[in-house]
């Protein structure tokens, strides 16, 4: 079904529904594991994209990275 609708157009749901899924898979286990960055002390994430890349015929990957930086507080003397 899908390779008709790539012929005639239109839209893939249960290929959009497993790449939204997949998304927020990625997201989630950034945000989750315990990682070289945290243990250095960094904790927040800045600049986040999403990448999406084909291995190979009807497989694709999808990666969610950022840069790791220390937040400090404001300085209640300013």
């Amino acid at each position: 079904m899908a390779a008709l609708r790539n012929i005639v157009g239109g839209e893939v749901y249960d290929y959009t529904k497993i790449l939204a899924e997949s998304r927020e898979r990625a997201l989630d286990r950034m945000k989750s594991e315990k990682s070289e960055a945290e243990l250095l002390g960094e904790n927040v994430i800045v600049c986040m994209r999403f990448a999406t890349s084909t291995i190979m015929s009807g497989m694709a990957e999808f990666l969610a990275y950022g840069t790791a930086v220390i937040i400090e507080p404001r300085s209640s003397h300013n």
